[in-house]
């Protein structure tokens, strides 16, 4: 509606604007009042000829005024109609756009608008659209699924804890010492998983200060603290490369590089095995690179490897180093919280090489 007023009033303006410039350049300099020429023929007695009528001001006026108000009220319907079909045929995109946004509202993120038509301002704001419900259609797949498997692997040492507890009930002469060992065990993996769990979300919302980090440092700190870890295992534990600076949280990343040696520890070669940790600095970007040996790993278990409580069947160990299934799950979610890129390479020989790149400017937008 606003649409078609807009273009009936402009119609209607640009008809006034013509009136006026007919009167201001024409009628007003008609003069009014009765206009005579000289008289004509009338010579040797012949007799004279008729005057022609000549209009004057009014007489133009009196013409000119109902076929201009005829005119401006012909503007006016046809602004009206004609805007009300072209606003119509102009809003139908955004039409499709706003009925998308509705179900989206009530939950389903599985409608695409996929406009066709020409490559204007709607198609672009169609496509963004399309673009935003897919991810976030994705995240929510996610989160649900994040959910599900939280609640599954929360529920397991619960239930651990309440058989434990069930049995020492039912049976006074079991070894207390045995049940206090296992349920210290089970309490200290579930402790473990919800400090994972939390982790996972404070780097998901990214509200952490960000500050100048060097890589390097983080790598000889978490080799540091991992060495007698990997000298348990018999692993060689190597660090190599030049200062690698970025912008983040320093803990964060901390906690990131600690996670990527410990796995490259942990699933690794019963003994003998090595984990290099290479850093380096490049034009726009600085890269971590973990890598280790190990049993060969096939190509279609790499992707999955990043989600949460996903666990390669050769990669899983059950002695008390097992991880929760949130290691490199946090490693990417840090990533990604640091506007950076995560990459899994198999070796051709056995084991794994993780690459990671991040900017070395702080982010903005």
């Amino acid at each position: 509606m606003k649409l078609t007023l807009s273009y009936a009033g402009f119609l209607m303006l640009a008809g006034a604007l013509l009136l006026a410039v007919v009167w201001m350049f024409l009628l007003r300099y008609v003069p009014d009042g009765t206009i005579v020429n000289g008289p004509r023929g009338g010579g040797n007695g012949w007799p004279l000829e008729p005057q022609p009528f000549v209009p004057n001001r009014s007489d133009l006026q009196r013409a000119f005024v109902p076929r201009a108000a005829q005119a401006l009220g012909f503007l006016l319907v046809f602004g009206l109609m004609g805007g009300w079909i072209l606003a119509g045929r102009m809003l139908a995109p955004l039409t499709q756009i706003t009925d998308a946004a509705r179900r989206a509202a009530t939950g389903s993120l599985s409608h695409r608008i996929d406009m066709k038509g020409p490559n204007d301002e709607f198609r672009e704001l169609a496509d963004v659209f399309d673009t935003m419900l897919g991810q976030l259609e994705a995240h929510v797949a996610e989160q649900q699924r994040f959910a599900a498997n939280a609640s599954h692997e929360l529920r397991t040492p619960l239930t651990i804890s309440q058989t434990l507890l069930d049995v020492a009930r039912t049976d006074p002469t079991r070894d207390r010492t045995e049940l206090i060992e296992r349920l210290y065990t089970v309490n200290s993996r579930a402790i473990h998983l919800t400090e994972a769990l939390l982790l996972l979300s404070r780097s998901d919302r990214q509200n952490f200060t960000r500050e100048p980090v060097d890589l390097s440092l983080l790598a000889e700190q978490a080799a540091e603290t991992l060495l007698p870890f990997a000298e348990e295992r018999e692993i060689t534990l190597t660090v190599t490369g030049h200062p690698a600076q970025t912008h983040g949280s320093a803990e964060l990343l901390l906690r990131m590089v600690t996670n990527l040696v410990q796995n490259a520890i942990v699933h690794n070669l019963p003994t003998g095995g090595t984990v290099t940790i290479h850093t380096a600095s490049l034009q726009h970007t600085s890269v971590l690179q973990v890598e280790n040996t190990g049993h060969l790993l096939p190509p279609d278990l790499i992707p999955t490897l990043i989600e949460p409580f996903q666990r390669g069947t050769q990669r899983t160990r059950t002695d008390q180093h097992a991880g929760v299934g949130l290691g490199l799950a946090i490693v990417n979610s840090i990533v990604r919280a640091h506007h950076g890129t995560l990459d899994l390479t198999p070796r051709p020989t056995g084991g794994l090489i993780v690459t990671i790149h991040l900017p070395t400017q702080t982010f903005r937008g």
